[in-house]
């Protein structure tokens, strides 16, 4: 039986062009400081500026708040 090994990188690319990967904990810091231009997600590769990241505002949220419940 083969051994499931789980990869916990996040490739990226950063904004001299260089790819790599790093560490899921960093990803926030590097796009804060806009030195990653892209990284890979499970759906395709996201691109600063143009697609959603999550915890950088986006689209107004209308449904209801289920935390209340």
């Amino acid at each position: 039986m083969g051994r499931f090994r789980y990869n916990n990188t996040i490739k990226v690319v950063f904004a001299n062009g260089v790819t790599d990967q790093i560490s899921p904990s960093l990803l926030d810091s590097l796009i804060s400081s806009r030195r990653v231009e892209q990284f890979k997600r499970s759906d395709g590769w996201a691109e600063i500026g143009v697609d959603p990241i999550r915890g950088m505002g986006g689209l107004h949220y209308d449904g209801g708040d289920r935390r209340l419940n």
